[in-house]
């Protein structure tokens, strides 16, 4: 070998010598006192990391809103754009996603008023099993289906009030929800 590659080399195991002592010296920094105390090594190098504290329950997000009253009713989440189907024990019988109209209630409680087993919405749509609670600057609020299953996004141009759900979600909510039942929007 010509003096010059073995200098070449001398320093590249130098510095390879350099990098492993350094990373020797940054995991053994990070080695608890009591070793005995570390977390198990898991199967995966990129597991997360163990929580520090005591773990905090997560919200189940199909739980019932809890400022939603007590006893049977309809309970809509604004925010979740959701429905539940609360019995008169407090249970939920179904709960489901729905595609908010552009005109909406303001959070409070309210009883069924009508419903019409097949009509056309105020966007043009045949619907089906439509159960009203409410209006807002006379537009009529309530639940519905499409007859044709769709569930487009409202046009934002339109001042529409129909919440719409899928038509098996919209049975359910036919049977559910007769005139009086209560309703009850959150936030």
């Amino acid at each position: 070998m010509a003096r010059g590659s073995a200098g070449f080399v001398t320093g590249l195991t130098a510095a390879a010598l350099a990098v492993v002592g350094f990373l020797a010296y940054q995991a053994s920094a990070n080695v608890p006192a009591d070793l005995s105390a570390s977390p198990k090594p898991s199967a995966s190098a990129t597991a997360p990391a163990a929580p520090t504290g005591p773990a905090k329950p997560q919200k189940d997000p199909l739980a019932i809103p809890a400022d939603s009253g007590k006893g049977q009713r309809v309970v809509y989440a604004l925010s979740e754009k959701r429905v539940w189907l609360v019995d008169d024990k407090g249970q939920a019988t179904s709960t489901f996603k729905v595609m908010p109209s552009t005109v909406h209630p303001a959070p409070g409680t309210y009883h069924v008023t009508s419903r019409s087993n097949t009509v056309r919405g105020s966007d043009g749509v045949q619907i089906e099993h439509v159960v009203r609670f409410t209006s807002v600057d006379d537009v009529a609020i309530g639940f519905s289906a499409a007859v044709d299953g769709s569930l487009p996004t409202p046009d934002p141009a339109r001042r529409t009030g129909g919440i719409r759900m899928k038509k098996a979600d919209g049975n359910a909510m036919w049977l559910f929800a007769t005139i009086g039942s209560k309703i009850v929007v959150v936030a």
